[in-house]
């Protein structure tokens, strides 16, 4: 019922998605089982967005009402979610930036609890979560601005070595991210050799992924060559399970950055005070990390 409420709400699934923490796909399998149950549709597609089918219209009135007063409860009780901090976050940075990197945050502050993306310690609790982190343009305070470059696992870059220098890509196996193809926002090997070149033929050809997660898992096992954020695989180049295969000039500068959002209430924690300045710290030590290629304060 939320996942229909929420989708009415926002026009979309995609935005209901945004507002849960969890996927498209995931709000979409909720309203169909809502609707297997009940054995009738209760969603169509209209020229604004989503709309109630007759058979929900009726009771859309009420089904607001009641989730509006969730939602007052939810801020009402909000104070014994002390320990709990709610995180929705782009996907790709939650799982290659923030993981790798939280086991610090919990080491200082053991009974601080998180819900990421719909999952982790605690459960996911209904209404706005706590911190957003998006990419992409809009509010919210810049934690910092992405470069977008190639890396590939330790055993490939002998494969071009010796190749036409000119065209030292040509027919090497090619790894795409899904957002690259449908997004212009994230720049991938179609805006890479358009401007360093290196191969003329086939730039979008080759496996795409749903996420950098799993297409890292592929570089870091030869099977082919990745443009992707360097935050992403800082600590990849660092321990040389992946590498740079080109001079790190040929890179592309995000369009841009990662954006801290926090919702307005919860900023007042304590808990999530700390939290946003180690954020805010480890995200500066990001920046330097990238600042030889771009202004990290720009955007």
């Amino acid at each position: 019922m939320q996942a229909v409420e929420l989708s009415l709400r926002k026009g979309s699934l995609k935005a209901a998605a945004d507002t849960l923490g969890i996927t498209p796909a995931a709000v979409g399998q909720r309203v169909r089982t809502l609707e297997d149950y009940l054995g009738s549709d209760l969603l169509m597609r209209g020229r604004s967005g989503l709309q109630p089918t007759a058979q929900l219209e009726a009771a859309l009135p009420d089904l607001q009402l009641a989730f509006a007063a969730l939602e007052r409860v939810t801020d009402a009780l909000d104070f014994q979610r002390v320990s709990e901090i709610q995180i929705v976050a782009d996907p790709d940075w939650a799982d290659l930036w923030l993981a790798p990197r939280l086991n610090t945050f919990r080491e200082a502050h053991p009974n601080i609890l998180f819900c990421i993306n719909g999952s982790g310690d605690v459960p996911l609790r209904l209404g706005a979560p706590d911190i957003r982190i998006d990419y992409g343009e809009g509010a919210g305070e810049v934690l910092f601005t992405d470069v977008v470059l190639p890396v590939t696992g330790p055993d490939n870059p002998r494969r071009i070595a010796d190749w036409n220098p000119v065209l030292q890509m040509e027919g090497m196996p090619l790894l795409h991210l899904k957002r690259q193809r449908d997004d212009a926002n994230h720049p991938g090997w179609v805006e890479w050799f358009q401007k360093f070149g290196h191969r003329e033929s086939g730039p979008d050809r080759g496996v795409h992924y749903p996420n950098a997660r799993l297409a890292l898992d592929a570089v870091r096992q030869n099977v082919g060559f990745l443009v992707c954020g360097l935050s992403l695989v800082l600590s990849d180049l660092e321990d040389g399970s992946i590498v740079n295969p080109f001079p790190v000039s040929q890179h592309l500068i995000a369009p841009h950055p990662y954006r801290l959002k926090l919702r307005e209430d919860a900023a007042k924690r304590p808990q999530v005070q700390r939290f946003a300045a180690w954020l805010r710290a480890k995200a500066g030590e990001t920046c330097s990390e990238v600042h030889k290629f771009q202004d990290c304060n720009s955007d």
